[in-house]
């Protein structure tokens, strides 16, 4: 059985940073692109970051370059999302799933509230 199990969300200040991690379970982690999203309140999911099965290629949402760094560690069956300089913005929930498609039921997601 798949399981996607968030973690790292939490309450931040403008300018604060997060990593967030995502432990995968019950497929060959290894051999899949992996990707974070993210869905506000009120707003549809949205694609932040994705990453190659191997870690050897990444491509960033235009809202997360610069700020965030997606990667992985495959002997731990996990994606992480390094999150600098957060912003109000940045409030979500926020998911891992397949890199270009969404392979898996959505794990719970971890929350992050960025606010002074």
């Amino acid at each position: 059985q798949v399981q996607l199990v968030e973690s790292g969300g939490g309450l931040v200040q403008p300018g604060g940073s997060l990593r967030l991690s995502c432990v995968a379970s019950g497929f060959i982690f290894s051999i899949y692109g992996m990707a974070w999203y993210r869905q506000a309140p009120g707003k549809e999911r949205e694609w932040v970051a994705d990453i190659t099965s191997t870690g050897g290629s990444t491509l960033y949402a235009d809202s997360a370059k610069g700020r965030f760094t997606i990667s992985r560690d495959n002997a731990k069956n996990t994606v992480y999302l390094q999150m600098n300089n957060l912003k109000p913005e940045d409030t979500a929930k926020y998911y891992c799933n397949g890199r270009n498609v969404v392979r898996w039921n959505w794990g719970q997601g971890t929350q992050v509230t960025v606010s002074s």
